[in-house]
């Protein structure tokens, strides 16, 4: 049978375990908006019981543990899905850019027609249109420099369009190297805190505090690069990129780096081993993919498409004549892509010298300008036998597509991450009305104790007043 002193030992062992108990409730409840927060709760055990005539007598409480309340399984699917995230967002981010340079209204497949007043498709409409002007009266000077001031500001739209795709993919370039730095910044993070951890678990702690911080340092690295980690017994977390160790218990055996291959793109690779890492999620493959995928496709068509008008143009316009009857051989169309086209300064200075006539001498003969409006109309094998009107309407339609579709996975994926996150708060989040129920348990759990003190205190009094008398 448990003495007035072992009842008292037991109140005040349990006024202690509501004390640490009261703490943690605080603890919760001042990190209820830090989402890299884990709820933590006390674990308590029934003391050891006291072995009587009349069976075990229980002699109170102790306290076990603080145990975070973190889902293992959850953090996972979390830093899965922010790789997904981090990967889509980066390509949304450069297709958007690259729309804006397009100008263009973008469709969803490549049925679709492109249209917008200062697009390629109104720049094109608008040569073959002066050209057809043109041809009604050829020697006419206004028609001829209307058609040369067309040329020009459809070459300006090449140039601008694709200068401005070029931006795009310097820009991703620039976001793969600060994505690689960030990356080696967390990957030295998670090092650090294994280190921490270990070295408090070796000391009989828990480090719940810095397992959240961990947690959340690898999510922010899930957003750059996939990743796979796997829990060490020692509390520590190793972390592998694309195959390649980077985090062993306190130490980075690896890094990332970039380095440009033989096709002058710049990718990435393991430092130490000089290992090419093929990446599946985050924002530095989606700013690969981007910039590799649909936005080269597009500049790779663009390209196509002002090849065929400059060989096509030019072919038909060197065999004409100016209104002085010559034939100077030229050309009117200058460079070879879309970057580099441009309008024969001669002809833009002087629209007299634009061949328009198919005959020497005859300023009213219009076959060759007729020639290059039909143009227009032109199935061209270079263009897999459509039109540029054509041709460009199906680049505009098939990057549309691949808009659309990035827009659509990363709402999905969106929905998904909130989903998962709705899940981990319900497991691990802190719930005020819940701490706010536990304070009060705690508290009365306090005041019973504290009079179970008061109670037996009293009776000792009273056995010491007995002996007295």
């Amino acid at each position: 049978m448990l003495s007035l002193f072992g009842v008292l030992n037991m109140g005040g062992q349990s006024l202690s375990v509501q004390q640490e108990a009261t703490a943690i409730a605080g603890q919760n409840m001042a990190n209820v908006n830090n989402p890299a927060y884990a709820d933590e709760h006390l674990m308590v055990q029934a003391a050891t019981p006291l072995e009587t005539p009349t069976g075990e007598e229980g002699t109170g409480v102790e306290a076990v543990s603080i145990t975070s309340m973190r889902d293992a399984l959850l953090d996972a699917q979390i830093a899965a899905e922010g790789s997904v995230a981090g990967s889509l967002t980066a390509q949304q981010s450069a297709l958007q850019q690259a729309e804006a340079y397009l100008n263009e209204e973008l469709g969803n497949s490549s049925s679709s027609a492109a249209s917008s007043s200062n697009g390629l498709t109104a720049d094109l409409s608008s040569l073959f249109s002066s050209l057809q002007t043109l041809s009604t009266n050829p020697s006419n000077i206004s028609d001829r420099q209307a058609v040369i001031q067309s040329a020009q500001q459809l070459t300006e739209q090449f140039n601008q369009v694709s200068s401005g795709l070029a931006t795009v993919s310097s820009e991703m370039n620039t976001s793969i190297q600060s994505g690689v730095a960030a990356s080696n910044q967390d990957l030295s993070q998670i090092a650090s805190l294994n280190q921490q951890i270990m070295e408090a678990q070796d000391n009989g702690g828990t480090a719940d505090q810095l397992v959240d911080e961990r947690e959340k340092t690898i999510e922010d690295l899930a957003g750059y690069v996939n990743l796979t980690t796997s829990a060490q017994s020692d509390g520590a977390i190793s972390v592998s990129i694309g195959g390649v160790a980077m985090v062993s218990g306190d130490t980075t055996p690896d890094s990332l780096a970039t380095y440009t291959n033989a096709d002058g793109q710049l990718l990435v690779q393991a430092q130490n081993a000089g290992t090419p890492l093929t990446l599946s999620g985050g924002s530095i493959e989606g700013s690969i993919t981007a910039r590799d995928g649909a936005v080269a496709t597009l500049q790779s068509s663009l390209n196509t498409l002002a090849s065929q008008l400059i060989s096509s143009f030019n072919h038909v316009y060197s065999g004409g004549f100016d209104l002085n009857g010559h034939n100077l051989q030229s050309v009117f169309f200058t460079g070879s892509d879309a970057g580099s086209i441009g309008v024969n300064s001669t002809v833009a200075n002087d629209p007299s010298t634009f061949q328009a006539s198919g005959a020497a001498g005859d300023v009213g003969d219009n076959t060759v300008v007729l020639a290059l409006a039909n143009l227009a109309n032109q199935s061209m094998a270079g263009l897999n036998n459509q039109t540029l009107g054509q041709s460009y309407a199906g680049t505009v339609g098939n990057f549309g597509s691949s808009l659309q579709s990035v827009n659509e996975q990363l709402a999905n994926s969106t929905s998904v991450a909130q989903m998962l996150s709705t899940q981990r708060d319900s497991a691990s989040g802190v719930d005020t009305d819940t701490e706010m129920t536990n304070l009060l348990q705690f508290q009365k759990a306090y005041e019973a104790s504290a009079e179970l003190i008061t109670t037996v205190n009293e009776m000792l009094a009273t056995l010491i007043s007995m002996k007295t008398e």
